[in-house]
């Protein structure tokens, strides 16, 4: 399907006020509300690292109020099963009898959950709701079900607290699109913050959207234009984050292993989101360079050197934007 101009406008200000709706009540911390949508736009999952308290919880929940999805939280622990996250299968006996297997349905099976504190299950935990999130199916005693659409997965982890925990195996964490930092609030923000949820008055939320318009939107994001000349940009930030291709010397003395294609992908996936948010109908390099930390981050697997002297993943991707794109119109 083709979209014109006049449809994408409509579907950016629609965006926005998603956008606004989220911001009366979630304050601050403008990044994690961007790339969430991206990521639900994109129609794929995020990751999300800070610290306890600072509203990991109830963006997610903020997010799914404002566009109308169902929710569901999963509290990761030590012993938790993966039957716990998809269900399983019970034998009960109908009105005349009879047993029968009937399936009850784990709390994966909502348009967004919440897996708080992934890293404190064990990997095989970890490994059903990774399948889930990637093949959007799950298969139990053979009988294959489909996840709910839109599906998005938003998986949190502290990551001072390391005692007991299952951190993500490299290859688990390229399943999410993106890694969104969770900072500290500003000192007004922590004033408003405290202004908005110890008094006596409570925030209404409005319902901007609802599952069609949003599966609409997830549609219009692919219909979003790539140039190749801008893909080429695209191809050579993953290209320059190789040790062995890299033109920049402090990612062949820092990096082990770089990203991959899926890294590409949600790199061009983000920029086409957030050209849609932006009103745009083509992804510009500005896109690229916007999206590439979150895409990026949790996709450059750093040596010993470099974790030895403090070296950041962020700080290397800055180093390869600031040759991206020389050379190509902006």
């Amino acid at each position: 399907m083709t979209y014109t101009t006049d449809q994408f406008t409509e579907m950016s200000q629609l965006l926005g006020g998603v956008k606004s709706e989220i911001g009366r009540f979630i304050v601050g911390q403008e990044s994690a509300v961007e790339f969430s949508l991206y990521a639900i736009l994109a129609d794929g999952h995020a990751l999300l690292e800070g610290l306890p308290g600072l509203g990991k919880t109830m963006l997610i929940r903020t997010i799914s109020d404002v566009l109308d999805l169902s929710f569901s939280r999963i509290q990761f622990t030590p012993d938790l099963m993966p039957s716990d996250i998809t269900g399983t299968s019970l034998i009960e006996r109908d009105a005349e009898g009879r047993q029968q297997f009937t399936f009850r349905e784990g709390p994966i099976f909502h348009q967004m959950v919440l897996a708080d504190e992934i890293n404190r299950a064990t990997p095989k935990t970890q490994s059903a709701l990774l399948e889930a999130m990637g093949e959007k199916t799950v298969t139990i005693l053979g009988d294959t079900k489909d996840m709910a659409r839109p599906f998005f997965v938003l998986a949190t982890q502290n990551p001072i607290e390391m005692e007991g925990t299952y951190p993500l195996p490299e290859a688990q964490m390229d399943r999410f699109l993106c890694k969104i930092l969770v900072s500290y609030p500003s000192r007004n923000d922590l004033a408003e913050i405290s202004r908005r949820t110890t008094g006596a008055d409570t925030v209404l939320l409005s319902k901007k959207m609802n599952t069609a318009s949003l599966i609409e939107a997830q549609q219009m994001v692919k219909e979003v234009l790539l140039a190749d000349d801008i893909l080429m940009v695209a191809v050579d930030i993953i290209q320059n984050t190789h040790p062995e291709n890299s033109e920049h010397d402090s990612i062949r003395q820092y990096v082990q292993y770089g990203s991959g294609p899926r890294g590409l992908q949600s790199l061009i996936r983000l920029a086409k989101a957030r050209a849609l948010m932006e009103g745009r109908y083509h992804v510009s390099i500005g896109d690229l360079k916007y999206v590439a930390k979150p895409v990026l981050r949790h996709r450059l697997l750093l040596n010993y050197e470099a974790e030895a002297i403090g070296k950041e993943a962020d700080e290397l991707i800055d180093l390869v934007l600031s040759t991206a794109g020389k050379g190509v119109l902006k």
